[in-house]
């Protein structure tokens, strides 16, 4: 069977297949089970497979471009508009197969097995600490009802409740003595567990020499630099900075007509985790700015006293992120800037 495109829904266990012919005819319509899946395009030309970028898109891109077929993934709010008619997946297919059709489509990287492995380090530490923070905040919980209380905020502070309540001269009775002293090793284990995968992030970091170049950026460390290596790659995707600070939602929203600019509050589009990271890094740089005299210092200093502490965080991780793309893209180090 000779097709030109051919688009696919992905399942975990039926697949709808939509195909079209070099006169955007279709000449495949059908669902196929996994097994078969890859025996199916084993048999054909090599053409051009269209999928959403959604949960197992970037190992069966990967499968496909072994067995010689061009692959591209298609961000899902990308397809919708070329649905026709209800929801099922025969529609998905074709609404995935038009949308490969357009010259102006935005495509999604494919990612390697390395980025991916990477990106699960930050996924599973990411879920670490929030059920870290679920922990400690439980434990304030439960020792408040028996007066038990500590002003300072953090993991540190709530360490230390657990040690007071502990003491012998506490008034906790017995059975909640025990309780608390299970959470207090519960909340070590999770320590434990959020310390090697901090490790674990920190060996990444010094086996790859993109992150390494990337940590020379003020208000970058190991962890933001492995996690927009994971997920950017080379960043060649992206035409400019600019393109990829819009990726992470790091730019204004616009609401312009009329040839009158109208800018709004920052998108806040694209992944959440790389843009968190990024302005908390900002955050931090920004706070050791007031003593510096280098121009970048100037400039942040500057701009802090003109608007605000928030809108110069975000325009620094908004710097931060076309810097990065110039890095990963042309290869180059960072050089900061001198007085």
């Amino acid at each position: 069977m000779k097709l030109k495109r051919i688009g696919v829904d992905l399942a975990k266990q039926v697949f709808q297949l939509h195909g079209v012919d070099s006169h955007e005819q279709v000449v495949c319509r059908k669902q196929i089970k996994r097994a078969g899946l890859l025996d199916f395009f084993r048999q054909l030309e090599p053409c051009l497979v269209v999928m959403e970028a959604c949960g197992s898109a970037h190992y069966w891109a990967r499968e496909f471009r072994a067995q010689g077929h061009e692959v591209r993934l298609i961000a899902p709010q990308f397809v919708k508009p070329y649905v026709k008619g209800g929801k099922n997946d025969a529609n998905d297919a074709e609404a995935i197969c038009e949308a490969g059709s357009r010259p102006t489509m935005r495509y999604v990287e494919v990612k390697t097995e390395e980025q991916q492995a990477a990106l699960s380090v930050h996924r599973i530490r990411s879920r670490v600490i929030r059920a870290r923070t679920a922990l400690s905040n439980e434990i304030r919980g439960l020792l408040s009802e028996f007066g038990l209380i500590e002003p300072r905020q953090g993991f540190a502070a709530t360490r230390a409740l657990l040690t007071r309540s502990l003491e012998p001269d506490s008034s906790l009775p017995a059975a909640m003595r025990e309780l608390v002293g299970e959470l207090r090793d519960e909340l070590q284990e999770t320590d434990n567990r959020v310390a090697h995968l901090d490790s674990l992030i920190q060996q990444q970091a010094r086996q790859d020499e993109r992150v390494q170049r990337l940590l020379q950026i003020e208000g970058i460390g190991p962890i933001s630099a492995t996690a927009m290596v994971a997920s950017v790659g080379d960043a060649r995707q992206f035409k400019s900075g600019r393109q990829l600070a819009a990726w992470l939602g790091l730019v204004p929203n616009q609401h312009s007509s009329g040839g009158k600019e109208r800018l709004g509050r920052i998108s806040k589009r694209g992944d959440r985790y790389l843009r968190t990271l990024l302005i908390h890094g900002a955050r931090s740089a920004l706070r050791t700015s007031a003593k510096k005299t280098d121009p970048r210092s100037v400039w942040l200093n500057e701009l802090k006293c003109r608007r605000n502490m928030n809108i110069a965080t975000v325009a620094l991780a908004n710097k931060n992120a076309r810097i990065i793309w110039a890095l990963l893209s042309k290869g180059e180090s960072y050089h900061s800037m001198r007085s």
